[in-house]
């Protein structure tokens, strides 16, 4: 029994003096445990790449910030800056499709619940009868969504008739696409149909592009691929181009915006412009729909 005794206090005699010396601290031990834990990002990160055939502009939100993302609608159509400054946004970009001519939404649009624009409310798209055959799958294009699961909130990318998960309501969703990522879905959206040589989006052309983005993570990224001035040939990226860019940028699923002259992304009071003129100036274009962060 003595000697049972006499090994403990040596024990706790030994511990005392490690520790009194500092060569062994309770403190190494929650250290240890929790050293490999990153830290969780919250700002947002603007940045911009210099390709040899188009300058990328990426903004990384992340998931576990405080920031909000949702659709802008405009009733008669205007610029993406005015949109922002009108909406005190941090940051902006470019929507969905519309229509040119009578300013009337192509893509389904929901705001805090409710839909606000509607494609099935544009006499000139439903009314065409080079479009009849297309329409069913016109009105199923991807849709960026934001839902809430309880306490969660979650972004993921759908096809407009794709159910909402049962622990989830959907918030806000922004049509346009394809979708880039995990597919890039050009004839299932009726964006290209290879038997009559349509391509409504000269989707293998280089042009400018944005687009929308889903990390692993959840967190989302807003992408704009401008053109550049003063080459030899056409600039800008094009749709495989861009599905390939968005997967170099960490993006799982991913969906194409409304590109071309619409094409513009805004940050903290600065707007860049996809589209360079004839002249080399960038083109500024009223848009139906944006998505603003603040």
């Amino acid at each position: 029994m003595r000697k049972i005794f006499g090994q403990i206090n040596f024990t706790i005699i030994s511990l005392l003096i490690l520790l009194s010396a500092g060569i062994f601290s309770l403190k190494s031990l929650s250290s240890s445990q929790t050293k490999n834990l990153a830290p969780v990002e919250t700002e947002m990160q603007f940045r911009q790449l210099d390709l040899p055939d188009s300058l990328i502009y990426v903004l990384l939100i992340p998931v576990e910030s405080q920031y909000q993302v949702t659709p802008v609608v405009s009733s008669k159509g205007d610029t993406v800056r005015n949109l922002a400054n009108q909406e005190n946004a941090i940051a902006a970009i470019n929507g969905g499709f519309f229509d040119p001519h009578n300013q009337k939404t192509t893509s389904y649009i929901i705001k805090n619940g409710e839909i606000v624009a509607n494609p099935q409310n544009n006499e000139r798209l439903i009314n065409n009868p080079n479009l009849t055959t297309y329409l069913e799958r016109i009105f199923n294009r991807s849709e960026w969504r934001r839902y809430q699961c309880g306490e969660t909130r979650h972004y993921t990318i759908a096809l407009r008739q794709e159910i909402i998960p049962p622990e989830c309501q959907l918030i806000d969703a922004l049509g346009a696409g394809p979708s880039l990522l995990p597919k890039l879905n050009l004839e299932q959206e009726a964006f290209v149909d290879y038997t009559n040589k349509r391509d409504a989006l000269g989707s293998d052309r280089r042009n400018a592009r944005s687009a929308i983005g889903i990390t692993k993570k959840g967190d989302l990224l807003l992408v704009m691929a401008a053109q550049k001035p003063n080459l030899s040939h056409a600039s800008g990226v094009s749709l495989p181009e861009l599905a390939n860019l968005m997967q170099s940028l960490g993006a799982e699923k991913a969906m194409n915006l409304d590109g071309g002259s619409s094409a513009t992304i805004y940050y903290q009071g600065n707007s860049y412009y996809g589209k360079i003129s004839a002249a080399g100036e960038p083109v500024e274009r009223a848009v139906k729909s944006i998505l603003i962060v603040r």
